[in-house]
């Protein structure tokens, strides 16, 4: 797991004390080591985390003549057979990095390259003699890769921090990202919160020439997946073959890796995959908030723990405690979201990189295996609550531009740009195949917007915050393309969803764990909103700078006294203090790291 960042100028030559200070701020993605190439109007630079090739694997690779050159981050886990296949076609190979299978793959196979290689990644190759670069992103977008189109040329980095370095002028506020963010809770699609700076979308690939870009294309789309009529039986035995193989590739790595451990069926089924596979007792995290009013999941991660021998740890967080890490969470998280599970998955991160650098968890499952809720309802229900308004998909949209709030808080540029805020759900939405059924159609919008957006933006970052690799085996995209096609009887059946994974995994699993009333992976938001906190917040957030162009501040004021007096619009009072701690950082600040402790308040009036 490593940061990269690099420009591609149309005439003058790359700054490399720029390129040097873009690279810093990926430091926490790749503590290891560090490596930067200039090459005239082209330059790159790397950060590394290492855990294949301890000792060889420094970025920027070459090719031999040196005519490619390579940073890349993520793992490739096919690559001990690709470099198989390679190596009988007579590419010499010069480290034993995963990543090195990119260039040899690239020379050997040409613009098909891509459809070799498997893995989580995001990677820029870089052709001299070819004069142009290739930047693409994984499937499934489980790594991110930003870039910005700049009068002088193309700028290129893992995170928006490092991508401000390389801007042409200050960062501005981009309306429509964050209209997404006050409607679906974070930015989707291309668009990103920063104006003149757009995601690589999954399974994307950018090609630049002379610092221009001169095509983008996806090599990859679920959207040829058809629907088999499986059996149970017949299904469970393909599934036998298909996930044996992926926890196999996934569980490549030359240094310990552990397991965030919930007690739900996605981690649960891992721990049992898991240790089936390895040859020591697997290192579990798991975190809880006893003595508050949310349910105390950790007796059931302690249960499955005991039963599959790992070696486990609980974190029980003073509730201040994970309060004050918001800030460090809302910096590395970049993109401005709010899910609140990005505090304790924090938290699970700087107690596992005390012990390791790779970390599997269940991201995924849901999407994949039609584990939501919303999944399940049925179409009449769906029709009443809206989950099948046009484009919607059941994707989590509605409520913040309805009622009260848009015309109490929200300032008219922002309405207005909320006007084509769901333009990216309702074009995912109607892409879809006319034989596919709701239920698809569902799972390919959540697939393709609030897991690359947002679920996976919190397993990234919030783990690479803290020098610490996930790993999502239940996203390889074979799993996601079996998952997509499987029968709809075979997935839900009245109340009851993931059905087949629950099934498949009984014989693993005990029953309780499997069939257990599903949670979220809540936080104690509405502890915090105590009357101390809230009439502080008043006195600093109805006419904060940072908000004056977006939000009215008697909307602001209305909403602190909601939660007060009727505890009503916790949810967005978040969202805006949040949206102020982020401008703080990233806009009106220069990106720097906060302490892991901080008073959030203090960062608003710093």
């Amino acid at each position: 797991m490593c940061g990269i960042a690099g420009l591609f100028n149309t005439r003058t030559p790359v700054d490399g004390i720029r390129l040097e200070n873009a690279v810093a701020k990926l430091a926490h993605r790749g503590p290891d080591d560090r490596g930067v190439f200039l090459d005239g109007r082209f330059g790159m630079g790397h950060t590394r985390l290492s855990i294949i090739d301890l000792a060889g694997g420094h970025q920027p690779l070459f090719s031999e003549d040196h005519k490619l050159a390579l940073i890349a981050n993520g793992e490739i886990y096919n690559f001990v057979e690709l470099r198989a296949e390679l190596e009988a076609l007579g590419q010499r190979f010069q480290t034993h990095s995963d990543s090195e299978v990119i260039l040899h793959a690239y020379r050997a196979f040409g613009d098909g390259f891509l459809d070799r290689i498997q893995g989580m990644f995001a990677f820029a190759l870089y052709d001299a003699a070819g004069g142009r670069l290739i930047l693409a992103r994984d499937r499934l977008g489980i790594k991110p890769l930003f870039l910005a189109q700049r009068p002088d040329g193309i700028a290129f980095a893992s995170e928006l921090k490092a991508l401000l370095p390389l801007l042409d002028r200050p960062p501005e506020i981009d309306p429509e990202g964050l209209a997404q963010y006050f409607q679906n809770q974070f930015s989707t699609g291309a668009t990103t919160v920063l104006q003149g700076v757009e995601r690589v979308l999954p399974g994307e690939a950018v090609v630049v020439e002379a610092g221009q870009m001169s095509r983008r294309f996806r090599y990859w789309s679920p959207l040829s997946v058809r629907t088999e009529n499986l059996s149970f039986d017949e299904a469970a035995l393909r599934f036998d073959t298909l996930i044996e193989r992926v926890m196999v590739e996934h569980m490549r790595s030359d240094v310990p890796f552990g397991l965030f451990l919930s007690g739900g069926v996605d981690s649960s089924l891992l721990l049992a995959l898991l240790s089936r596979y390895a040859d020591q007792p697997i290192r579990t995290f798991s975190v809880g908030f006893p003595g508050t009013s949310l349910t105390d999941e950790l007796p059931l991660a302690q249960a499955i723990a005991q039963r599959f021998g790992s070696r486990h740890r609980e974190i029980r967080p003073d509730p201040k405690d994970i309060f004050h890490s918001l800030p460090l969470t809302v910096w590395a998280a970049d993109e401005l979201m709010r899910d609140n599970a990005n505090l304790p998955t924090s938290l699970l991160a700087r107690a596992a990189s005390e012990e390791l650098k790779v970390v599997f968890s269940g991201e995924g499952g849901d999407e994949v295996f039609a584990g939501y809720g919303r999944y399940r309802t049925s179409p009449i229900e769906r029709m009443f609550k809206g989950l099948l308004a046009p484009g919607s998909g059941g994707f989590r949209t509605r409520g913040s531009f309805r009622g009260r709030w848009p015309k109490t808080l929200f300032g008219p540029a922002l309405l207005a740009a909320s006007q084509h805020a769901r333009r990216p759900v309702l074009e995912s939405w109607r892409e879809t195949p006319r034989q596919w059924s709701d239920l698809q159609r569902m799972q390919y919008v959540d697939l393709r917007h609030a897991l690359p957006d947002n679920l996976l933006v919190k397993a990234d970052r919030m783990l690479m915050a803290w020098g610490v690799e996930g790993r999502v085996p239940f996203l390889d995209h074979r799993i996601v393309e079996f998952g997509l096609g499987l029968p709809d009887r075979l997935k839900v059946e009245g109340r009851q969803g993931k059905l087949f994974l629950k099934r498949w995994g009984e014989r693993l699993v005990p029953a309780e764990q499997l069939y257990a009333r599903k949670r979220g992976f809540h936080v104690p938001l509405g502890e915090w909103l105590d009357e101390p906190f809230l009439k502080r917040l008043n006195q600093i957030l109805p006419e904060h700078p940072a908000l004056a162009p977006w939000l009215k501040p008697d909307g602001i004021r209305t909403l602190i006294a909601g939660c007060r007096d009727e505890r009503q619009g916790s949810s967005m009072l978040w969202a805006v203090i949040q949206f102020a701690i982020w401008h703080r950082l990233f806009i009106s600040g220069t990106g720097e790291r906060p302490a892991a402790l901080a008073d959030p308040l203090d960062i608003l009036q710093g």
